[in-house]
């Protein structure tokens, strides 16, 4: 299915939180009528409590407040900020809260594996931030001295509608799914729309993709597939959990043998072993295909974005893994636009030139028996936690 691009929009690329946080700051603490906000995870940190803050005073000022965070991602949130952010008058939800007890956690269910992974705001109707970025700060782990690298885009125009119209069918789901879960939270109506008043932008292109376990399932995928088949020139995607499946892993290496330029950028840094291992599983056969593998180095990879010929451009917060595009609910923004695609590159290419290493094919030759032996393992321990949710078959 065609992606169905917007015009009339003006987007801005937003770098890791330096940039982020001051935005959506700025838009929260401007905000006259609404704020909705979800986000996969909602720290106890400096940045938290600022926005934690920030949303507090908006709501005793008389906004409207509503703020959905993930049972799993969201860890100790609704017995941290969320209490005194519902004193303040903040409307909370958690997606999912049986999934943050032990006994939720462990049960190899397909449902208890559904997460909210979403990075939304949207203020008045007016401005949207879409990205990868949770509410956290960047320096939260220990002995990293570079921020976490990720991206977000902040959103005027016509597609804020979009984003919000996402947000609130999102939370209408999660209140009546409230009724009959023993954790209830915050005041469970929801408003009526507020017609977007933004003014037409730069004329940018631009389409919301999310994913969902109904009708969505597979719209994201299928726009990087429909992409990657069309590039001519060059591919670049930064991804934090790349695992592809057969048809986007293939669609990678038959690209770099009819002559494209295929870059990855992956995680360097050990965060969850078993992902990073299997991930390396795949490198063997990318690199034999000519797809071109870097690893960053600076700090963790945290991003979920792509460019296709300096054209097409996509910033979210799916990951190319099973998880994301199988279970997760996402979104991200897709662009067909020049300028905020060179823009995208360019940062790309500053972090693949100063901050990151590329993979020779003698490296992954080099491994022993052993780790490649390893590699394998995590790789298959994987497609058997997928088979046993029965998910095996469809990845």
């Amino acid at each position: 299915m065609p992606i169905e691009f917007q015009p009339d929009n003006r987007l801005k690329l937003l770098q890791c939180g330096v940039e982020y946080f001051p935005a959506l700051l700025a838009a929260i603490d401007a905000a006259e009528r609404e704020i909705f906000l979800e986000s996969y995870i909602f720290a106890d940190d400096d940045v938290g409590r600022a926005v934690a803050a920030a949303l507090a005073r908006a709501a005793q000022r008389g906004v409207l407040v509503q703020v959905l965070v993930d049972g799993f991602g969201g860890g100790e949130f609704p017995r941290t900020l969320a209490p005194e952010m519902q004193a303040d008058g903040v409307r909370v939800l958690i997606y999912r809260p049986e999934i943050a007890s032990l006994r939720g956690r462990f049960r190899l269910k397909r449902h208890r594996l559904r997460r909210l992974h979403r990075k939304l705001a949207v203020i008045d109707c007016q401005v949207a931030f879409v990205g990868g970025i949770n509410i956290e700060s960047d320096f939260n782990v220990p002995g990293h001295t570079a921020p976490r690298y990720d991206f977000a885009v902040q959103v005027e125009g016509p597609l804020v509608a979009a984003v919000r119209g996402t947000m609130v069918r999102v939370w209408e789901i999660v209140v009546w799914a409230n009724f009959r879960h023993r954790y209830r939270v915050g005041q469970l109506d929801t408003p009526a729309p507020v017609a977007s008043t933004a003014a037409p932008g730069q004329g940018q292109r631009a389409a919301l993709l999310i994913r969902d376990n109904l009708r969505h399932r597979r719209d994201i995928p299928e726009a990087y597939l429909e992409a990657i088949a069309a590039a001519q020139q060059e591919v670049v995607i930064a991804n934090a959990y790349f695992l592809p499946g057969r048809r986007l892993r293939h669609a990678l290496m038959d690209a770099a043998q009819r002559g494209v330029s295929v870059i990855v950028l992956l995680q360097g840094r050990v965060e969850y072993r078993l992902q990073h291992y299997a991930t390396q599983a795949l490198y063997g056969a990318l690199l034999a295909a000519g797809v071109r593998i870097f690893e960053y180095r600076a700090s963790f990879l945290h991003a979920k974005v792509g460019v296709v010929d300096g054209v097409w451009a996509t910033v979210g917060s799916a990951n190319m893994d099973p998880f994301s595009l199988l279970l997760a609910r996402e979104a991200n923004v897709v662009a067909h636009d020049r300028p905020f695609a060179a823009e995208l590159r360019e940062r790309l290419g500053e972090a693949l030139g100063e901050d990151a290493r590329e993979v020779r094919a003698n490296d992954w030759r080099r491994l022993g028996l052993v780790a490649r032996g390893l590699r394998w393992t995590a790789y298959y321990m994987v497609r058997i936690g997928l088979s046993l949710v029965g998910l095996g078959d469809r990845y």
